[in-house]
């Protein structure tokens, strides 16, 4: 047995069992054999209710305060005060280190395993899910900096383990707000290995598959542990310098990669620009068609809005770690910069994304088969033959910065459960690049399915935490605003 098939059939199982756990539906219709023919995951329906909760909660804060939280980010407004503010990174780059744990293969391969499985029609619901994220984001930014901690050597952390911790203490729930934090802070681990790991280095295995010769012909078919092992050198190279040295590299990545994609996905659209009104008219009407049934209409809502969560992170409470040491003075402001998050990785990227694959006329699921970076791949090769090995070197950008990010994201989730050690920290850096292995060498529907399960099971506590701390933002923001009226 193949190294590569070995490691496959052992993750297997425990794919099957933890998506079974965390994506646990209600059955709304079965069919005629009185088998589930629709059935609504639990999770998603907790993922929507804090978008549209905090929407409008916050008086759309996502639509009123965007430009200032661009300005924000770029400096133009409480420069000199966050300059001298407490704080690891500046603003921008805690928007570009967040944006490159979520500006990641969710924009290229997400959205394409959205459209395989439910159609055009779940990139409506990806987008209108990325709108009303955007205020999810600015509570987990606002919070992260609010209940953020100083450590022992100087600098600082935050994020859902500490406003759950801290938060809910304040209110006078203290057991509560400690069981939910230990239990985000073991998810958040779960999470980096998961769909911070193996999910975007099995991507970028099997782009390199798709331009050197494809699944029969490429060297690089059966030797996914082999490419693990040069990814995990080269994540470890920089994650040994935590967070300074990640900001720095995703600071100069992210805007590389977003220019060199965002581009290549414009000139593509450009070069058919008299069919985009018609793939814009596929999508909605797709988004409402009942067409194949109720079972096809929910389960484009169900893809569109599970894929948007997995691309945007909002809820998912992972961005608050970031944020949090960024040098800023007022946590709203913070809360304004990390909302852009969401709009740039779904309403832009993804939405772009989408329109690269139905322009291209490839048919969608013709083959019945879960297809990832290898459907956006051949989307492009139809105008652009060569662009295969230009979407290989973007996937690579894309998935180094996301797992640089990620493996800092679980190494908060170790420091909080076992404190600020030096060889604790060493030991889990090195299980995360042994992940990487596992990650590539294992096939596309068992790691969806794992590092889905990892990653959505931090939701579950931290929109529990956004819940009851709605009313301590809420005081926080009504400060801000009369501040800066005055």
């Amino acid at each position: 047995m193949q190294i590569d098939q070995w490691i496959n059939e052992t993750v297997s199982p425990l794919s099957t069992i933890l998506s079974d756990i965390i994506f646990y539906a209600v059955t709304l219709q079965t069919n005629a054999e009185g088998q589930p023919a629709i059935e609504l995951p639990l999770i998603l329906v907790l993922l929507v209710s804090i978008s549209l909760f905090s929407t409008f909660y916050f008086g759309f804060v996502n639509f009123r305060y965007f430009n200032r939280g661009l300005k924000v980010a770029l400096g133009k407004v409480h420069k000199e005060e966050d300059q001298r503010a407490e704080g690891q990174i500046t603003s921008f780059q805690a928007l570009a280190t967040a944006l490159s744990g979520t500006v990641g293969l969710g924009n290229i391969a997400g959205v394409a395993v959205a459209i395989s499985i439910g159609g055009p029609g779940a990139v409506f619901w990806m987008v209108l899910m990325g709108f009303f994220a955007m205020s999810t984001k600015f509570m987990e930014g606002t919070l992260g900096v609010q209940y953020r901690v100083h450590n022992h050597h100087g600098t600082l952390s935050g994020g859902p383990m500490y406003y759950l911790r801290d938060g809910l203490k304040d209110i006078g729930w203290p057991k509560t707000g400690k069981i939910l934090a230990v239990i985000f802070a073991v998810c958040s681990i779960g999470g980096a290995l998961g769909a911070g790991n193996m999910f975007q280095v099995n991507q970028v295995h099997q782009q390199l598959i798709n331009i050197s010769g494809g699944n029969e012909l490429s060297y690089w078919a059966d030797k996914g542990w082999l490419f693990g092992l040069a990814m995990a050198c080269l994540v470890g190279a920089v994650i040994i310098g935590g967070i300074k040295s990640i900001a720095a590299v995703a600071s100069k990545i992210v805007p590389a990669m977003a220019i060199i994609y965002l581009g290549s996905g414009l000139i593509f659209i450009a070069m058919d620009i008299q069919n985009v009104p018609t793939a814009l008219s596929t999508i909605f009407s797709s988004a409402f068609s009942t067409e194949a049934g109720l079972g096809g209409l929910i389960g484009a809502i169900i893809q569109g809005v599970r894929r948007a969560a997995f691309s945007n992170e909002a809820g998912i409470g992972s961005a608050a770690i970031t944020h949090s040491v960024a040098k800023s003075t007022y946590p709203v402001s913070q809360g304004m910069v990390a909302m852009l998050g969401a709009f740039a990785d779904t309403v832009v990227i993804c939405l772009m994304t989408a329109l690269v694959i139905i322009l291209s006329g490839i048919p969608l699921n013709a083959s019945g088969t879960l297809e990832g970076v290898s459907l956006t791949s051949r989307a492009f090769e139809t105008a652009i033959p060569w662009y295969p090995y230009v979407l290989a070197f973007v996937v690579f950008l894309f998935a180094y910065s996301t797992m640089l990010t990620w493996c800092y994201i679980g190494s908060k989730g170790i420091e909080f459960l076992l404190g600020d050690s030096y060889w604790v920290d060493l030991i889990y850096k090195i299980i995360f690049c042994i992940v990487l292995v596992i990650g590539a060498s294992s096939s596309l529907d068992v790691i969806i399915d794992l590092s889905d399960a990892m990653y959505f099971a931090m939701a579950i506590p931290n929109i529990i935490g956004l819940y009851i701390l709605a009313p301590k933002i809420k005081g926080a923001y009504k400060d801000y605003l009369q501040l800066i009226k005055k």
